[in-house]
């Protein structure tokens, strides 16, 4: 890992450096998108069929293109008993925690005869993309459907691609039933989010589109965004740790790690007051990386965007975190909740030795769909409310509006907007 000490200069490359990962800087790929965007949106299944028939290899139709219930059942048959029952315990937290943001619609009225509120209702379809390819991920199934069956969302839609043989991971199907996902496609890539998008033959367009993806599938959420809502544009994952002397190396290393391992442009950064620990945690992480199954990736992503900071003061290093706006967050210090308390800007922040990032990842039921790349100064982490929309509502009496009819004319004239005043003035001629 790179060490640097702390300075505005030293702070601002890092930041620059960073920066090189979003999918804003992947320009290079958009033609590309939009050109498949624009075919399936022109073309329909056509277009699906013919674009998964070239990458994914294998021969796609209107007859094989859903998951089948008898598939469903097979990759329940083929997967771990002791593993389904854990996507079963997490899926149960992920819920419980989700009711938890559940808001109600409200009427607010007033003694003058007005009458305002706010309705609260649950988008009516869902997409969502989960990953194939180099790695499945049951768990981003889990985060993706949950809060939306937990709104209320009717009809969840998924897609995700096959291999060659046309079958889809089977864990990714069994967490698919155990969230209640109504229907599966295997269609991956920006052919996927284009076809959820806008609707073919054979899949639904959905009002929403949420789920990780790689560049092609983050860069085709942004060429449909205002066609479909969307969660986020993610870029790729990222953890930072505050540790002051009292931390234990192996567990920082190990927890730096768990990020790393995710791809090469992962980030691991550890921001430190204490050199003896900075140089303890590098120990670590040599160590780790002799036993680890992806270490060759895990040096790539050190080499490339892995820091060890060292602060002079937790001030300093509380500054930075903030700065950087990490998606995760882990404070490892003395008194972990003061510091906790000056973090302004964090997708998930995990509090203590006990409570490293796999725990939000797959079980304690706060969302992993987190926002990353400096997002988090104004974006959250997926949730209830993205799959609700909330709509106003306003009636009011002649008595309630002829004590404002006057402030209101005067409002519009002053915009210049003579018919928003004559439609106010004319209920009182």
């Amino acid at each position: 890992m790179n060490q640097i000490k702390l300075t505005q200069q030293s702070k601002q490359s890092l930041l620059d450096n960073l920066l090189k990962r979003s999918p804003d800087h992947y320009g290079e790929f958009e033609d590309v998108v939009a050109q498949i965007v624009a075919e399936v949106r022109k073309n329909g299944d056509q277009a699906v069929f013919s674009y998964t028939k070239k990458f994914d290899k294998w021969d796609i139709d209107a007859d094989n293109i859903r998951v089948t219930e008898q598939e469903i059942e097979e990759a329940f048959a083929k997967t771990d008993p002791d593993f389904i029952a854990v996507m079963k315990r997490s899926a149960a937290n992920i819920s419980a925690f989700h009711q938890k943001q559940l808001r109600n619609s409200w009427i607010d009225t007033k003694p003058d005869g007005s009458i305002l509120g706010q309705r609260i209702l649950p988008i009516a379809v869902s997409g969502v993309y989960v990953p194939g390819g180099k790695a499945a991920y049951p768990s981003s199934v889990l985060m993706n459907v949950i809060p939306a069956k937990v709104a209320g969302v009717k009809k969840i839609v998924m897609t995700t691609p096959a291999g060659a043989d046309a079958k889809v991971n089977a864990g990714t199907l069994v967490a698919a039933k155990i969230a209640g996902v109504d229907e599966i496609y295997k269609v991956g890539g920006a052919q996927a989010i284009a076809a959820m998008a806008f609707g073919t033959q054979s899949i639904p367009k959905v009002d929403k589109i949420t789920g990780p993806g790689n560049i092609f599938v983050a860069l085709a959420k942004k060429a449909c965004f205002g066609y479909v809502s969307i969660d986020s544009i993610a870029g790729p994952s990222e953890i930072l740790v505050i540790a002051d002397e009292s931390a234990n190396p192996r567990y920082v290393a190990a927890d730096l790690l768990s990020q790393a391992e995710h791809d090469e442009l992962a980030s691991a950064i550890l921001i430190t007051t204490s050199e003896k620990l900075a140089k303890e945690v590098s120990e670590q992480i040599e160590g780790f990386l002799k036993e680890l199954s992806r270490a060759e990736i895990i040096r790539k992503s050190l080499e490339q965007y892995g820091y060890i900071l060292l602060a002079d003061s937790m001030d300093e290093a509380i500054s930075t975190a903030n700065a950087i706006a990490s998606e995760h967050l882990e404070i490892l210090t003395k008194d972990p909740y003061a510091v906790m308390t000056k973090i302004e800007n964090a997708g998930a922040i995990f509090l203590g030795e006990y409570s490293s990032e796999p725990l939000g990842d797959y079980y304690a039921g706060p969302n992993h769909i987190l926002p990353t790349n400096g997002t988090a100064r104004f974006f959250s982490p997926l949730n209830v409310d993205d799959f609700m929309k909330k709509t106003s509502i306003i009636a009011y009496s002649k008595e309630a509006l002829e004590a404002a009819h006057k402030d209101i004319e005067l409002f519009a004239q002053k915009e210049g907007l003579t018919a928003h005043a004559n439609s106010i003035r004319v209920r009182f001629e």
